[in-house]
Formats: structure tokens, sequence, C-alpha cells
């Protein structure tokens, strides 16, 4: 029989959530690290076995962890994060020149095929390697070169937050940064280039079309068309047929078009899943509903998904790294909230449930799908 393990980094630390292919009864473990911020928490796709995670707090700064037996116990590693060479500036928010300044890894994302290399996005915005299981990293920094002089931060800051690694070409991937925009390499992160082009950015940028600034919050791809990518920006929902060459806007009939994160079914490729909030301001469902999205057309077409969800006085948030699905054959779907409850659905999203409530706020969901 099949089971899921779910991984959810908080405030406060990590907690690993476990329950069979009913996924009705849950087992919960944690946290971890208590009183730790875990940005990110992620399972090896070549050994389930191999978690990593980003340990942080203002105190004592930043701490890579891993574990080789599911989380029942964890090993500090590598964590040494140097840019290379002379790192020189980027923007500041008030468009001055700032130091490059290494504060936290926001995301973790392994090989699909080595359990020892692993990837990083870092804050201020960098992507790092391991090729020895987190002892030791190495920036490509390739990636800077790209006009990384105009980046600047959002509002949470200038975090590489999104890795997406193309399982049919082992050279390509894609990030996003907050707020820089889209980039893909096709040689392993020896070169990159922007990859924004119809993206548009009204209120947040003197060029609206700009090659770089664009305020990106989270991209998905379906394993089984890596050519099709789904974003979901600062303000839309957009979507590119061509790896990233052109971007158009797919949020249709969506209440608001600004969200953090955004989810692809596990076995269907057009069916994807928003979470909207009601503005760059507040940072809530709109009319206080608890509602997800999905869309079975790929974009443009959409149903709130609302049963076993709060539809009233309800103001947390979904942050872009707490949502994620797993692949059993009735796909289910999961994420956390700013007030520490994780939801989880069974079926696709047609019905949902707390698995645990008053958890810290939490701010990553990865879902692990074990034989």
């Amino acid at each position: 029989m099949s089971s899921v393990r779910v991984l959810v980094g908080t405030r406060k630390g990590a907690f690993i959530l476990t329950s069979d292919e009913r996924r009705k009864e849950w087992d919960v473990a944690g946290p971890h690290f208590a009183g730790w911020e875990i940005y990110h928490i992620q399972g090896s796709p070549a050994d389930p076995n191999r978690l990593y995670a980003s340990q942080s707090t203002g105190w004592f700064g930043q701490l890579i962890q891993r574990s080789d037996d599911g989380g029942a116990t964890w090993e500090p590693v590598g964590n040494e994060f140097v840019y290379q060479g002379v790192p020189g500036t980027h923007q500041w928010y008030d468009g001055t020149p700032h130091p490059w300044e290494f504060k936290r890894v926001w995301r973790l994302e392994p090989s699909l095929t080595d359990p020892d290399t692993v990837y990083a996005g870092v804050e201020d915005a960098a992507m790092f390697k391991s090729s020895d299981g987190g002892k030791t990293w190495q920036e490509l920094a390739g990636l800077r070169s790209v006009k990384g002089n105009l980046w600047a931060p959002g509002a949470g800051g200038m975090c590489l937050h999104t890795i997406v690694l193309d399982p049919s070409d082992p050279q390509r991937m894609f990030i996003a940064i907050s707020a820089a925009g889209a980039f893909r390499t096709d040689d392993g992160g020896e070169t990159w280039r922007p990859i924004n082009r119809g993206l548009v950015s009204n209120y947040e940028m003197p060029d609206p079309h700009a090659e770089v600034g664009h305020c990106v919050h989270s991209i998905a791809m379906h394993p089984a068309r890596p050519g099709v990518l789904f974003m979901q920006k600062h303000w839309d929902v957009m979507r590119s047929d061509d790896a990233g060459e052109m971007w158009r806007e797919v949020s249709g009939n969506l209440p608001s078009d600004f969200g953090f994160p955004i989810a692809m079914h596990a076995h269907e490729p057009e069916t994807v899943y928003v979470v909207p909030i009601k503005s760059d301001s507040e940072h809530y469902p709109p009319d206080g509903k608890l509602r997800v999205y999905r869309s079975r057309t790929g974009g443009n077409e959409w149903e709130a998904l609302t049963n076993g969800l709060p539809q009233s006085n309800c103001y947390v948030n979904v942050l872009r790294s707490a949502l994620a699905v797993d692949r059993l054959d009735a796909c289910g779907v999961y994420f956390g909230t700013t007030g520490g409850q994780v939801y989880a659905s069974a079926d696709a999203g047609d019905n949902w449930a707390p698995i645990v409530r008053d958890l810290p706020a939490v701010l990553s969901v990865a879902v692990q799908t074990l034989p």
C-alpha cells in the first residue's frame, strides 16, 4: 500500500505528517528544530529517505539540515554560501546601488536522479549547487550576470524562491526571483537568460515590459509537458507553451489575479490550482472566504473549491511554497496557511479537511508519495 509524507516548514519548526493512501488518518511528528524558521523542507525524488531543510533565525543565521531516514534524525551539513568573485551591487528599494549580502536559503530542490545533488535558491538572489549531499556549495554565478545590477527586492526581500527541473532535459532549469523575474538555463546552470516576454507590470516598474524586474511569485510545470509553464505573478496568472519564450494571461474569471502559489494536478496536464488573495496590500482571501481555484482547461476558466474550507471570517494567507500535490491515482492536494492550518484533499480538490490546526504560520508544504 502506498503512503504519503507531507513536509511542513513553519515559523517555529518543521513538522512531518504521514498517512496511508486513504489519507484519512494522519500521524504528526514534530516540531523538528523547534523555534527556528524552516523556510523550506524537501525530499529527494531519487531517495525518499533523503530530506533537506533550510533552518534560519535572525539570531543565529542559516543552517542546512539533512536527514537520511525520512526525518527521524537530522544532521547539519555545509553552510558556506559565498558569492563567486566580486559580488558587486543590485538595486535597493529606492533605486540606489546596494551590495549583495547572503541572508538565507528560501528553496531547496534535490536532483531528480541523484540524492547527493541539490540546488539552493537564496536571498540575496542567487543559485547554488551541492554535489556532495549539502556538504559544500558552489554558486552558479552565470545567473547574476543577467542584468543582476538591475534586480531589486520585492516586499519580502530579493529571493530566489522557485526552482523547477525539467524531467526531459537534465540541463534545463527554470527559476523565479522576487523581484527580478523568471530565468532559464539550458546548460546545467552555466549560462542563463531572462524569460519574461509577455509579462506586464504596470504598477511595480517604470517600464512595465522590461526584460528583468518583474515580481514572479511562483512557477509550476507538469512533468509530462515540460514545455508548458504556469506562473502566479504579483498580478496575473500566466501561461507559456514554449518553455517561457512568451507568456499570456489566463487569469480569466478569478476573483483576484493576485496570489502566491500555483500547482499542477499530478495526472492532468491542463489542471491548475491557485489560491487568490485580495491584493498586494491585503494578504487574505477575497470576502474572507478561503477558496482554492481549479482550472481544468489550462487557465481562463476557474472554479472555486470550497467544500470543507471556511467561508466566512477567514483572513489567512497561503504563501508561495505552501501548495503541493501527491502522485496517487486520486490526486491529493495540500496547502498550509499563515494561521497554522494544513488542509488536504484526497480527491483533487473537491473536498477538504484539516490535517492539523494551530501550527505556527506555515511557510512551505512539500509532498512525497511513497511506495
